[in-house]
Formats: structure tokens, C-alpha cells, sequence
């Protein structure tokens, strides 16, 4: 068999694997799927009244039109932690010295954590959204080109960050390790533009907020799905997502491809 099919089937053998785990074991992706639901529903009927006074003139549902796109965003980046921990369970368990020791494509084994993580966050994107519908969330501008440009830029977005959660667990001694060093892909959405915008910051934070990958993917979502100015932030988050898809990627394959010890 030709290396792309054998390619081909592996990584969907592996695919499958990643997904009966996950289903199996659902309460590590259930876990970190409450961080953001609990954050929406807290900024909204905690703080909302109060949040809303800056950004919509004291009016609850345009606070929550401008939370929901940047908790999306943040869905993604919580999901990706089981990413990391599950990439180190496998390294620590003894399945990957198996898997080398196999007639399987190399590369299948990270292919199919990646598409089964990306799939993941999917799926927990629309489980959060629909929370965000449920509590009070509209798009009623939005065309349906524009709702597929969305699902198209979280779809890139959960790549980007899985790659980097890949790396990240194959780096890590072991699983608690590997959800330690992964946190900062659920800390950098709360230092975004996802709660408040980054003007309203004290001046000296700005930059840090401005010119990290989470505002300007959420500011382009925003402009998606609400109609508001997208200006640079579109070709900044594919500058972003594709920057760190390449990065994740050789990171992880160069850690993979080394000799086990």
C-alpha cells in the first residue's frame, strides 16, 4: 500500500480510537466545557448589569451579543486541555511504544488526537453557543456566508491551538504536568477583548491584550456573526492560526520522532 492511504487509514483508525475514548471517558471534556459555561452565565447574571453600562448603555442583551463570540473562543482553548493531558496519558501509558513497535504510519497517531480534538471543540463550541442562544444571544444580520466564515475560523482556530496542546502533552513528564503547562490556552481568552474591550484597559495592559492570537480572532467573530468592523483582525488571526499550526506541528513531530528513552 502507497504511503497516502496507508496515511489515510491509520489516522482514521487513530481517530476513532481518540473518539471511544472520549466517549468513554467524558468527564475530563465535560470538566473544562463548564469553565466557560460557568463564565457566561456568571458575567451575565452576576456582572451583566454592570458590564453592560460600558458596553451597551446598561442593556443586558448587548452585553451579551458582544460575551458570547469571545466565549466561544475560550471554549476552544479549555477544550485543547484535554488535548494536552490525553497526548500525555498515551506517552506515560506505554501505548505509543507499542504503536512504534506496529506496521502504522507514524504520523497517524498525532493526526488522529489532532481531528479528534478539533471535532471535540466543535462540538463544544455549539454546546456553549446554544447556552449563549438559550440565555438571550442574536444574530440576525448575519448571512449564511458569514456563519460559515465563522465555523471556518473557530474550525482553524481549534487546529492551531490542538497543535500546540499536542506539543505541550508530548513535552510533559506526565498528565498533571501537561494540564499545568496547558493553562495558558484557557488564561489568555480572559486577558482578551473577550470581557471588556481592550480601550477600556489600563493603558500599560493594552498591548498585552491587543497583540495576543485570542482578540483578534474574537474581534473578526464579532464582526461575523454581530455585523461590527472586522478592519486587520481577519488577516491577523490567519496570520496567527497559520503561524501556529506550522509551530505546533514541527514541535511535535520533532518531539515524537525521538528516540524513546
Amino acid at each position: 500500500m502507497s504511503t497516502l492511504p496507508l496515511a489515510v487509514r491509520d489516522s482514521a483508525t487513530m481517530l476513532r480510537r481518540n473518539l471511544l475514548h472520549a466517549r468513554r471517558y467524558p468527564s475530563m471534556t465535560l470538566n473544562l466545557l463548564l469553565t466557560p459555561v460557568m463564565l457566561l452565565l456568571l458575567f451575565v447574571y452576576i456582572f451583566g448589569t454592570t458590564m453592560s453600562a460600558g458596553i451597551g448603555g446598561g442593556d443586558r442583551s448587548a452585553y451579551i451579543a458582544y460575551l458570547v463570540p469571545g466565549l466561544l473562543l475560550m471554549t476552544i482553548g479549555s477544550t485543547t486541555i484535554g488535548t494536552a493531558v490525553s497526548v500525555s496519558n498515551d506517552m506515560n501509558e506505554g501505548i505509543i511504544a507499542r504503536f512504534r513497535t506496529m506496521a502504522i504510519h507514524r504520523g497517524s497517531v498525532l493526526f488522529g488526537h489532532v481531528v479528534g480534538s478539533v471535532l471535540q471543540a466543535i462540538v463544544s463550541v455549539v454546546l456553549v453557543g446554544a447556552i449563549g442562544v438559550a440565555i438571550g444571544f442574536r444574530s440576525t444580520d448575519a448571512t449564511a456566508l458569514e456563519w460559515l466564515a465563522a465555523l471556518g475560523l473557530l474550525t482553524l482556530v481549534a487546529l492551531a491551538f490542538t497543535w500546540i496542546a499536542v506539543g505541550m502533552g508530548l513535552a510533559s513528564p506526565n498528565a498533571e504536568a501537561a494540564s499545568n503547562n496547558a493553562m495558558p490556552l484557557i488564561l489568555l481568552p480572559l486577558i482578551s477583548s473577550a470581557f471588556v474591550p481592550v480601550d477600556a484597559m489600563p493603558g500599560w495592559f493594552q498591548p498585552i491584550a491587543e497583540y495576543q492570537p485570542f482578540t483578534p480572532a474574537i474581534e473578526t467573530l464579532r464582526g461575523l456573526l454581530l455585523g461590527t468592523g472586522i478592519g486587520n483582525n481577519g488577516w491577523i488571526t490567519l496570520a496567527w492560526c497559520l503561524g501556529l499550526t506550522v509551530l505546533g506541528h514541527r514541535w511535535s513531530k520533532s518531539l515524537f520522532d525521538r528516540d524513546p528513552k
